[in-house]
């Protein structure tokens, strides 16, 4: 067990060692790229700054001093590297006249490590201003150093003015750019839990419905032990028994199990959404299902009412086993049209691929579980529970499911009233 601790703290440790070496050598780069805001003026800045402010966002960092002492070091020594080599200067003039830029790198992470970081990452405003102050004392600092003890530019007014123009804008730009990134990971986030949530939901109903014939089964099996028993069938009537019981069972254990998915599928996934936002989810999702399927398929969305939807969930598992079906059904490229409209009080969802489509005779079976028409490479059909998931959910919305079919394709039609799916 110690060993396994010493084992987690090395490579922590040098996970750590890692992250801080790469945001001192990004940043090094970084500054290397100049940046001439004002056309005819000396004054010019690079992008380290915003790279290391950037990076101590997105990379959590052991110890924000160290980074910074660590930076410093790193901009302050290849930076005499290069003119050493590019210039043949002196070493000791050249790190000298290069030292400054480690006190910006220095107290820049100083007052980060003050505040606390990640306190603010979720408050841009504030965070900005912060940054913007730190940087302004930071870069103040480095340039009054470079004034006073190198006679390097001039520190006046329009300097300072300069200076306080490009740490605001380079505060919230990289404030901004955080924001973008981590909205970004955070709606990607919200997609999958709800893709994986509205497949267990689909999951839960089909679930439910054989605990339903479970309770059927057992009822029957205890009906036969009565029977046997009264017709002193002793060993068959313990039997029948044993095997009541045994059901009964796997009717608690399925219980427990449909409680945790339904925990999973719904509780924890509380964000509501617009029926524009399930729509959305719908084609993305299908639309790198069919890229994975190596199908050229163009999706046509068309929505005509908008609301809030508490029962997102449920209509994520719906469509999404409509659309993942119309993908299936078309062999190399076709097209997929979704529709969302209302009529006489209920939501109408209308799908329509260019498939192969249903064959006339299969019309009256397509919901029953089992019903398929795929089949993989070695002729094995697929389980054929999606469509009869589908029904489920229709009904469990109060709704309904038509279908229809034209000469090319399947138009699959569902009519559920407002009040069902509106919060």
């Amino acid at each position: 067990m110690l060993g396994s601790k010493r084992f987690s703290t090395r490579t922590l440790s040098r996970k750590n060692g890692l992250v801080m070496f790469l945001t001192a050598i990004l940043t090094t780069i970084a500054s290397e790229i100049k940046v001439v805001p004002f056309e005819g003026e000396d004054f010019r800045f690079g992008l380290g700054s915003a790279a290391f402010f950037l990076l101590i966002l997105i990379w959590p960092q052991v110890s924000f001093i160290r980074t910074g002492i660590v930076t410093g070091l790193v901009v302050v020594c290849i930076r005499t590297i290069e003119d050493i080599i590019l210039q043949e200067a002196l070493w000791s003039a050249s790190f000298i006249s290069h030292s400054p830029a480690f006190l910006f790198y220095f107290l820049f992470a100083i007052g980060f490590h003050l505040i606390k970081i990640n306190r603010y990452k979720t408050l841009p405003l504030q965070l900005g201003g912060w940054a913007f102050l730190f940087e302004l004392i930071a870069n103040g600092a480095e340039q009054l150093t470079r004034n006073v003890l190198l006679h390097e530019g001039s520190f006046d007014v329009k300097a300072l003015g300069m200076i306080i123009g490009v740490a605001l804008v380079r505060s919230y730009f990289v404030v901004g750019l955080y924001s973008s990134i981590t909205i970004s990971e955070q709606k990607k986030r919200m997609q999958e839990m709800l893709q994986v949530g509205s497949e267990l939901y689909a999951e839960s109903l089909y679930l439910q419905k054989s605990m339903n014939h479970i309770e059927q089964i057992t009822a029957s099996s205890h009906d036969l032990y009565r029977k046997l028993k009264k017709k002193e069938l002793h060993l068959l009537s313990v039997q029948a028994l044993q095997i009541a019981q045994e059901i009964h069972e796997v009717k608690k254990d399925s219980q427990r199990i449909l409680s945790g998915l339904t925990k999973l599928s719904v509780e924890k996934i509380q964000k509501k959404l617009h029926l524009s936002d399930v729509l959305n989810l719908v084609v993305i999702a299908n639309e790198r299902y069919s890229l994975l399927l190596k199908k050229r398929i163009l999706f046509h969305k068309k929505i005509e009412v908008d609301f809030e939807t508490h029962q997102q969930i449920p209509l994520l598992a719906l469509l999404n086993n409509l659309a993942a079906n119309a993908v299936e059904s078309i062999s190399d490229k076709g097209e997929i049209h979704i529709n969302i409209y209302e009529e006489s009080g209920n939501i109408v969802f209308v799908m329509k691929d260019t498939g192969k489509g249903i064959p006339e005779e299969d019309v009256p079976v397509i919901f029953e579980p089992g019903y398929t028409t795929k089949y993989n490479e070695h002729g094995v059909a697929a389980t054929g529970i999606g469509l009869s998931h589908v029904q489920e959910i229709v009904n469990t919305l109060k709704g309904k499911i038509y279908i229809e079919r034209p000469e090319k394709g399947t138009v699959f039609i569902i009519h559920i009233p407002i009040k069902s799916i509106r919060k």
